[in-house]
């Protein structure tokens, strides 16, 4: 099995971005959606990407937001890559000029991979915990068997997440990436770093394992 890239979502400040770098996260997770309790604004933004180093993929989460308020988020934070997480069309999705990856929340029933091919354009696709009126950060996790063993998109696994569960979660999804906030946090939006570093040892173990 390939090594899982890691993302650690829900960033609100530097100490806690470095300390993901640190303990070799792949990409970091800025949530753009004002409800979040992990919410940030440009400014903010714009502050942690500056005291990144190199090689560490910056990814902005958007919730149904207009495309002018998104194009103007990005004029001023330089994200790499684009996470569409509310009700948005593949065509709310594209004209960016940038990559992007469409979450969706996981019930039973869900063609998972009807969406793969509907979302044509992404880069991936991130599976989540359906709860009503709530589009992520529940931090439930969801029946890891509703994801059919071949899909025809990259999954970042996402959704409840912690170091108790994320290596029985690879070994069982095979995910190419997984996603987590709640499950590395001291308090809605703060990190915990030793959290973090357990985490990311538990999925570079999980791969080792395999």
């Amino acid at each position: 099995m390939s090594a899982v890239r890691s993302k650690i979502c829900g960033i609100t400040r530097i100490e806690d971005a470095l300390a993901a770098v640190d303990a070799g996260a792949d990409a970091i997770g800025l949530v753009f959606y004002a409800k979040s309790p992990r919410a940030v604004n440009i400014q903010q933004a714009r502050c942690i990407l500056a005291a990144l180093p190199p090689f560490v993929t910056t990814v902005g989460l958007f919730v149904n937001m207009s495309r002018c308020e998104l194009s103007e988020i990005l004029e001023a934070v330089p994200l790499d890559l684009l996470q569409f997480h509310g009700d948005e069309t593949p065509a709310d999705c594209e004209g960016y000029h940038r990559p992007y990856i469409k979450a969706l929340r996981v019930q039973a029933g869900d063609e998972i991979e009807a969406a793969c091919r509907l979302y044509t354009g992404a880069r991936g696709i991130l599976l989540d915990t359906y709860v009503a009126g709530i589009p992520g950060g529940t931090g439930q996790a969801f029946d890891w068997s509703l994801i059919p063993a071949q899909l025809s998109k990259p999954i970042i696994l996402a959704g409840g997440l912690s170091v108790e569960n994320v290596a029985d979660a690879i070994r069982q999804v095979r995910p190419f990436a997984v996603d987590v906030s709640g499950g590395v946090e001291q308090g809605k939006g703060i990190k915990d770093p030793q959290k973090i570093r357990a985490f990311l040892a538990a999925v570079r173990g999980a791969g080792e394992k395999d």
